[in-house]
């Protein structure tokens, strides 16, 4: 059986402000030529297919328009909600929606109960995990601690379960949407940190076939059987080394695996680029991102006059501007942003508490209660966007 895995489409997002709608419906239009091209059996969108809770309507009359086309090719197409969609508002009309052979798993309740599909080898269990906010489903799949990897290995417990009441032969593949451990993340992903822990290892998978993740930006093989398809378009400046694709899977009559990426459009090349801004648009060798989005660096010790209109010049579709003047860690003129780079939440607000103490920091109670109350904030982000 072949698959089309493909996730975090992130329909109504754009990209410092220019919008990606067209860009969004081009690489719809290739994934539905992919699925007639190349005979894929079904489709598997492992979440994130909104940017927001609330889209915008254009995003989702592209999103119907998908839809539409998906059920008028025949083809099943088996979807998840990530942690960027309203699991309630993408799963209405679900079980009407699934007469087309469009199945939307948005309840956790659900993890157990596969979409089954059939070939001449036999049944493909396919099991849709949408994404799982620890403190909103702790109590639903009974687990002690409110972790990602506590609840996941709940919701795989009940897909091995039901997998082992199936026929000997049934092969099976879950969706999940989920940071896993070894996946590189990129600057465009929500944090999805719990209690300092975001990720899960990928052995919490054991016992299928196929795992079809979602919400890293970046396509990436955990293993031959673990794989993100990363999303579709780049979001963000950190993407721009990405090469942007989807899983195409053969699914053997033993379960054994065969993959190939099948590369997306891209609407247009990202470019990095750094140093005194001069140099930036005298330099020969950079002639070859003037067509392309920009994010540049000024690394002056002054900042230039006028510098984003002069780097238009040049680079007319620069969208992000920073200045990152060369200067020792020890100057205490560095930027603020330099210096909290790569911190977590935690260290910066451990590093505030010493700062205005004189150097003393939190002790391990103190720590305890920092640590709480920053958990608290995600998690009532996390709930007003479950019922907006």
């Amino acid at each position: 059986m072949r698959f089309l895995h493909t996730s975090d489409w992130h329909l109504g997002r754009s990209f410092h402000r220019v919008s990606l709608l067209d860009a969004q419906a081009a690489f719809l239009d290739h994934l539905v030529a992919t699925v007639r091209e190349r005979d894929v059996d079904a489709v598997l969108v492992a979440g994130d297919v909104y940017d927001r809770a609330v889209p915008p309507l254009a995003a989702v009359e592209l999103f119907d328009r998908a839809l539409h086309r998906l059920a008028g090719a025949g083809v099943p197409t088996v979807m998840i909600s990530g942690n960027h969609d309203s699991a309630r508002r993408l799963g209405v009309g679900a079980g009407l929606i699934e007469r087309a052979g469009i199945h939307l798993r948005t309840d956790p309740a659900g993890c157990g109960t596969p979409v089954l599909l059939s070939d001449a080898h036999g049944e493909v269990a396919c099991y849709g995990l949408p994404y799982l906010e620890p403190s909103l489903v702790r109590d639903d799949f009974r687990v002690e601690r409110a972790d990602h990897e506590s609840v996941l290995g709940a919701a795989m417990d009940r897909v091995r379960a039901d997998l082992a009441c199936r026929p000997e032969g049934t092969r099976s593949i879950v969706l999940a949407h989920a940071f896993v451990t070894g996946g590189a993340p990129s600057a465009s992903e929500r944090d999805i940190t719990v209690g300092g822990v975001a990720s899960v290892p990928a052995g919490v998978f054991d016992g299928v076939d196929y795992v079809a993740l979602g919400h890293l930006h970046g396509a990436q093989r955990l293993t031959d059987r673990v794989r993100y398809s990363g999303s579709p378009l780049a979001y963000s400046f950190s993407e721009a080394p990405h090469r942007k694709s989807m899983w195409l899977v053969d699914l053997g009559p033993d379960g054994e695996v065969g993959a190939e990426r099948v590369d997306c459009p891209v609407p247009r090349p990202l470019a990095r680029i750094r140093g005194p801004l001069q140099e930036l648009l005298d330099d020969p060798a950079l002639t070859r991102h003037e067509e392309a989005w920009v994010e540049a660096t000024l690394t002056d010790a002054v900042r230039p006059k006028d510098p984003m209109a002069r780097l238009a010049a040049r680079f007319p579709h620069t969208l992000s501007l920073l200045f990152e003047p060369e200067r020792s860690d020890e100057d205490p003129s560095a930027s603020y942003a330099r210096r909290l780079q790569g911190r977590s939440d935690q260290q910066i607000a451990e590093d505030f508490v010493a700062h205005v103490r004189g150097g003393a920091g939190p002790d391990a109670g103190e720590r305890a209660v920092l640590r709480d109350a920053i958990e608290d904030v995600r998690v009532d982000d996390a709930v007003r966007e479950v019922a907006s």
